[in-house]
């Protein structure tokens, strides 16, 4: 319990202590407002890497060489709440993540969100979902990359189990021709999740794999891209399972 209690005091900690960070943020972002985007990533992955550190999780990262230097979007299964401060962690870029629309219920966590070009997805509402996707699209025209997890949840199965991908999540970058980046994660289920509330210390696997860029696959291909994507998440986790 003790590594629980010390994530959530720094989590506290750097919400409350943030509040006139954001202040400051905002009026340096008038003038020079990349500057300030990248100063405001710069601090939530320190303070990301803080907690990863305190919690005792050590992360073998393969394909990091994967990534280029161009908005992309990021594609990952998804088992953790720390599947976002591992990868959110390791982003050279501007990077928004894609979360369901409960999180605006969570006060200065969606003041830093919204800071971060996050984006806020109902599910339950296609007409939203669809305004969701179509800002996502328009941030990586401006040169932000995204980030999202296809299943659309948490998955809670077997290891190595993937929910069905969300075709949708792919429009992003069937519409702006931008590289798919697989992400694939394993053992980090068992950071918190498994063992509900007490965070124990974990080794796990995260692999970039290479960049998929929808006009350079056949039309089948193209039509079945949430499928092609899942397969290759599929046969990376089943590979490096052996390596946890």
């Amino acid at each position: 319990m003790i590594r629980f209690i010390l994530v959530m005091l720094i989590l506290f900690l750097y919400l409350i202590l943030g509040i006139p960070v954001l202040g400051v943020e905002w009026l340096i972002g008038k003038c020079k407002k990349e500057t300030s985007d990248y100063q405001c990533l710069r601090m939530v992955q320190w303070a990301f890497r803080l907690i990863l550190k305190v919690a005792g999780v050590e992360v073998t990262v393969v394909g990091e060489e994967n990534i280029p230097d161009e908005p992309v979007l990021f594609i990952g299964n998804h088992r953790s709440y720390f599947d976002i401060l591992i990868t959110y962690s390791r982003c050279r870029r501007r990077t928004g993540y894609v979360a369901k629309k409960e999180m605006l219920g969570y006060p200065l966590l969606r003041d830093w969100m919204k800071r971060l070009y996050c984006l806020f997805l109902d599910r339950e509402n296609p007409k939203e979902g669809l305004k969701t996707i179509l800002t996502a699209i328009d941030y990586i025209k401006k040169g932000i990359s995204i980030c999202i997890f296809p299943e659309g949840t948490r998955n809670t199965g077997e290891e190595l189990s993937l929910l069905p991908f969300h075709s949708g999540s792919f429009k992003i970058a069937d519409k702006t021709g931008c590289a798919i980046i697989p992400m694939s994660m394993n053992n980090t289920i068992s950071i918190f999740e498994k063992q509900f509330p007490r965070i124990k210390k974990t080794h796990v696997i995260l692999e970039y794999g290479k960049p998929i860029y929808p006009n350079d696959l056949d039309k089948e291909t193209r039509k079945h891209l949430a499928d092609y994507c899942q397969n290759i998440i599929q046969e990376t986790i089943n590979k490096n399972q052996a390596l946890v």
